[in-house]
């Protein structure tokens, strides 16, 4: 008996600790992306919308390098601006496309998608008037490729906010959230470690067994009386 008690306490030691080593593992990994500033799929998102301002800008100073000089088109485009034949309104349109989504998504953390709506609603907005009412696209190829390239780089960032970003972070959070409570369920379902008293039986004594016996033979002596 006592060797089975013994072995009995060892198993539930053992699966003890083995619970309590995993219980850990998943703790430790729930503080560590608890902790990161901004997680991997938003950190991914925000690298997407600085190549948006940064494509941007490179595509507009070709532009301007093309059309006559750098120094010449921007006195042309930006202290003379003219919304019919200018590029530095799609230029700017990035920049604060930038800023306003850096702001809301890694700055502010927002885990809502109105954000984006908003600057991709005015971007498409402006992107089509522009089309339609500028001359742009008699400049040549830029006059096709700063606007295109400029709508679909704004569509494709919500895309990854409202199909990438906020689902993950959301299960990821809906992983992670029993994690709370599995301590407290932990202490119900394993108790501290059982004495041996617990387990041990003690043995019978054959003295005993040999009394309860012969007591229960009758005495015909004492059946008859």
């Amino acid at each position: 008996m006592e060797s089975i008690s013994g072995s009995s306490v060892d198993s539930r030691a053992t699966l003890r600790g083995i619970n309590t080593a995993s219980l850990s593992a998943r703790l430790e990994s729930y503080e560590a992306s608890e902790k990161k500033c901004i997680s991997d799929v938003r950190r991914t998102f925000c690298l997407f919308v600085t190549f948006d301002l940064l494509f941007i800008t490179l595509l507009w100073i070709i532009e301007l390098n093309v059309n006559g000089g750098i120094e010449t088109q921007l006195d042309k485009e930006v202290l003379h601006y003219d919304y019919h034949a200018s590029f530095f309104d799609i230029f700017l349109l990035a920049v604060l496309r930038f800023a306003s989504l850096i702001l809301a998504y890694a700055v502010c953390k927002l885990r809502h998608w109105w954000a984006i709506a908003l600057t991709t609603a005015a971007t498409s907005a402006f992107l089509i008037a522009k089309v339609i009412l500028s001359k742009l696209l008699s400049q040549g190829a830029f006059g096709y490729l700063l606007p295109i390239i400029s709508f679909i780089l704004a569509w494709i960032e919500t895309w990854l906010l409202d199909f990438k970003v906020l689902p993950q972070e959301a299960d990821d959070e809906n992983r992670f959230r029993p994690i709370n409570n599995i301590p407290e369920r932990a202490s119900f379902m394993h108790p501290g470690p059982l004495s041996d008293g617990q387990f041990y039986s003690p043995p019978e004594s054959v003295a005993d067994s040999d009394d309860e016996l012969l007591d229960d033979k009758h005495d015909p002596e004492k059946d008859f009386i």
